[in-house]
């Protein structure tokens, strides 16, 4: 490999690794916006009395459920844009190549920061297109980062981990905008400087990812990047042909053998077969279990508190299957994580709610991390985009309950969430069948040997 490619994909890698940071996941932070746009009066026209009337909670600000609930709801379905996207998102990248997908991207993420840039307490609703925008602009960021692991292979699993990781981290972002608002920086300001980047996110996509995809396994003497000039195009595109075309004679190939020699065939599976598998519907059940709870925590966190603190001011912040088989610890390890924060937030003690808050965020990042090596490792590289898409989309559907549980919390329950959180916990203990699912294919597979 030559120095320059080399130092390429460093850069590739390190500037993938601060756009999933700074960049990619900034909804999840929606938690510490809340309060900045409480205190710049967004919804507050729907709260039924004065609020200077109104009884102060932890943040300082009156509690009004109206507001509340407006706001609940642009996180609802900004996270349900987020993960039901995905999949269109993704068969746009599978279909279209990169550089048409993070076009796409930029769009929606230069869009979405400018549209809460000039928004007001006046123009509240027009956070409703901002934020959804925001999300999906955030998750195709990601989704074409996720490829860079492809340049390091054998440290593939370990680089779309990492990238996951940086991903929910990006929620920071929003902490940060939180303490420079409390320090006189108007919101406005903050989002300017976010849709300013957009010109970096260019950049970065003309002259640091490929035109298409990056393949697995990388061929030798692979290219791409800063040469820019026509031959280099027509290089990559020859590049991307001949990976087709060989997919093409490789089935042609298997399907002219005789029915005996077929079974020894390397032979890619159907993005619907791949959607059928049991494989598929029990990690499906990992995922939406324990996103759920995510999602509902950060939607509910500001009324959670207030409860608990019966709303006092003074509340404080102190390839083969055998590769298959390595990320069963993994997942393992990802319920039982979730299984404990899911524990912790359902017992109403304040100070316990410091335990919750770390492993929560520990929680995610073994979750999306996790939920992208496995789909690596256990379904054809061709079909990356649109199975995670899928994984996503169908995910986002059962997310789409955070909404009614909220109502349900707020409602009937006056507030405690505790029979909600037995119900989730429940639902989270199912979890657990897909580690148990991998490992059993993997001793079925291994007897059968």
């Amino acid at each position: 490999m030559a120095a320059s490619q080399f130092g390429i994909r460093i850069a590739t890698l390190l500037t993938g690794l601060l756009e999933c940071i700074a960049f990619s996941g900034l909804i999840f932070g929606w938690t510490s916006l809340v309060f900045v746009l409480k205190s710049d009066g967004y919804f507050e026209d729907l709260c039924e009395q004065p609020l200077v009337n109104q009884t102060s909670n932890a943040t300082g600000h009156a509690e009004c459920s109206a507001q509340d609930s407006q706001l609940s709801l642009i996180f609802t379905l900004a996270s349900f844009s987020n993960n039901f996207m995905t999949f269109p998102m993704g068969y746009i990248f599978d279909r279209l190549g990169t550089t048409v997908a993070r076009l796409i991207a930029i769009v929606l993420y230069a869009g979405a920061t400018f549209l809460v840039a000039v928004s007001s307490a006046g123009t509240a609703p027009m956070l409703f297109a901002a934020f959804p925008m925001l999300a999906v602009g955030g998750i195709l960021f990601l989704l074409t980062n996720l490829q860079v692991g492809n340049l390091f292979g054998k440290h593939r699993s370990t680089i779309i981990t990492l990238y996951n990781g940086a991903f929910d981290s990006s929620s920071a972002i929003f902490l940060i905008i939180k303490i420079l608002h409390e320090r006189g920086l108007k919101l406005r300001i903050s989002f300017f400087i976010l849709c300013a980047f957009s010109i970096w996110h260019l950049i970065r996509t003309f002259f640091l990812m490929p035109r298409r995809h990056i393949p697995y396994p990388l061929p030798a003497n692979y290219s791409y990047g800063i040469d820019c000039s026509r031959k280099a195009d027509k290089s990559q595109e020859v590049k991307d042909e001949e990976v087709d075309k060989g997919e093409v004679e490789l089935r042609q190939e298997a399907s002219d053998l005789s029915p005996d020699l077929q079974k020894d065939a390397v032979m890619i599976p159907s993005f619907r077969s791949c959607v059928l598998s049991w494989r598929f519907f029990w990690h499906l059940i990992w995922l939406s279990s324990m996103q759920l709870w995510h999602y509902l925590f950060i939607g509910t966190l500001n009324p959670m508190l207030n409860h608990l603190a019966d709303r006092n001011q003074d509340l404080g912040f102190p390839e083969s299957m055998a590769d298959l088989h390595s990320t069963y610890p993994s997942l393992a390890l990802t319920s039982l994580l979730c299984l404990s924060f899911s524990i912790c937030a359902s017992i109403p003690s304040l100070q316990l709610q410091y335990l919750t808050f770390i492993l929560q965020v520990i929680s995610r990042s073994f979750l999306y991390g996790g939920n992208a090596a496995f789909i690596t490792l256990a379904f054809p590289s061709q079909h990356f985009g649109k199975v995670y898409g899928t994984y996503m989309m169908l995910s986002a559907l059962i997310s789409l309950l955070q909404f009614p549980l909220f109502i349900l919390i707020k409602g009937p329950l006056h507030g405690d969430p505790l029979y909600v959180n037995i119900g989730l916990i429940l639902f989270t203990l199912f979890s657990f069948v897909n580690p148990y699912f991998v490992s059993r294919q993997w001793r079925l597979q291994k007897n059968h040997e």
